[in-house]
Parts: structure tokens; sequence; C-alpha cells
């Protein structure tokens, strides 16, 4: 799956960094190590908080993300903004009776980071309570604000497949199977041909 974000804004935005915040459920992750190689190969930048994320945990033991997406000007479109980034889904619990899990995505807010002390209009714009920088260039960190009115519930939603729990004894007695028996051929296989001393 990929998370677009596309806004527009009006003249404010000229001259400053434009960036998304989205808060990620503990459904989803976004793999710092794709990330990075995202901003190496096409130079999407981004910001995961907390940066260290277990790839691993299921969605029960995960908690929140925040992924700070920063956005660059869209070619087709003036005053529009655009990037995307790579989300995955964790391993849900099995379910009693349906074969899918939803998680909800709610709608990103538009940040604006005006590093060369423009004012933003007070009506449309307040503090946003984030101090990083405005760029992966820049180690300084700027002062962003965020849209006073942002959309109400506007939100996306992640269908997720899941087992159900009524399959879970035939899971686990296939699984043992499966593990014993390619155990006993890679036994077999080093004791046939392996060397010994």
């Amino acid at each position: 799956r990929e998370l677009l974000v596309k806004a527009e804004l009006g003249e404010d935005a000229g001259g400053c960094a434009v960036a998304a915040r989205t808060l990620l459920p503990p459904g989803i992750f976004a793999d710092p190590y794709e990330l990075a190689a995202l901003r190496r190969h096409n130079g999407t930048e981004t910001a995961l908080f907390p940066d260290l994320v277990d790839l691993e945990a299921p969605e029960y033991l995960a908690g929140n993300l925040i992924l700070l997406l920063f956005l660059g000007a869209d070619p087709r479109c003036p005053r529009c903004f655009r990037a995307a980034a790579p989300v995955h889904a964790r391993y849900h619990r099995p379910a009693r009776s349906r074969r899918e899990s939803s998680v909800a995505l709610e709608s990103p807010q538009v940040l604006l980071c005006c590093c060369h002390h423009r004012r933003l209009s007070a009506e449309c714009w307040e503090p946003a309570g984030l101090e990083t920088p405005c760029s992966a260039d820049t180690t300084r960190p700027c002062q962003w604000h965020g849209t006073k009115h942002r959309p109400a519930g506007e939100e996306s939603t992640l269908r997720v497949p899941v087992g159900l729990r009524e399959h879970s004894a035939l899971v686990c007695a296939l699984t043992l199977l499966t593990t014993g028996l390619c155990s006993g051929l890679i036994l077999a296989a080093a004791c046939k041909h392996g060397h010994f001393s």
C-alpha cells in the first residue's frame, strides 16, 4: 500500500516547506529502512516519530507512529503539493466471524514551515508545536504551522485480511508438522553428506 497525500494551498505557501503530519494507528506502520531507501532513490523526504519501530510487532502490541511526509510541488497544478510513502499492515489477531479487520487512518494535518520569518495569516495558520528542520538538508529546527480549519470526519479505511479463530488448531498442527518434517529432512541431509570430525 502507498499513502498518497495531495494538498492545494493558497498564496501563503509560496517559498515555504510543506509537509503532512499523519498519525499511523497501531494496525499499520512505515518501515524506516524503506523510507531511507526511498529518500536515496527518488528524494522523498520523511521523518518518523518515534524513529525506532518494531517491524515485527503485531497490531495489539504496537503503538501509534507519526509520519511527517515532506510534500513537493505538483508540476501539473500550481499551488498543489503531493508526496507518497509506502505503509504496511501489521499482523492482526484471528477474528471470530469476519475475514477482515479495519484500520482507520485519519486525514493528515497540512503543515507549513516558513524559515525566512515570513508571517502567515493568523486566520488560517497556528503554531503546530513541532520543532524539526524544514528539510533533510538543514539541521536547524524551524517552527511549523498547521491549518486552523481541518476537514471534519475525513478518514480512510484500510481493510486487512485476517484468519478465523476456528482455524487456529488446524494452523498450529500444520505448522508443527511442517517444521518437524523440514527439520528432519535437514538433519538427514546433514548426516548423509556432512563431514564430522
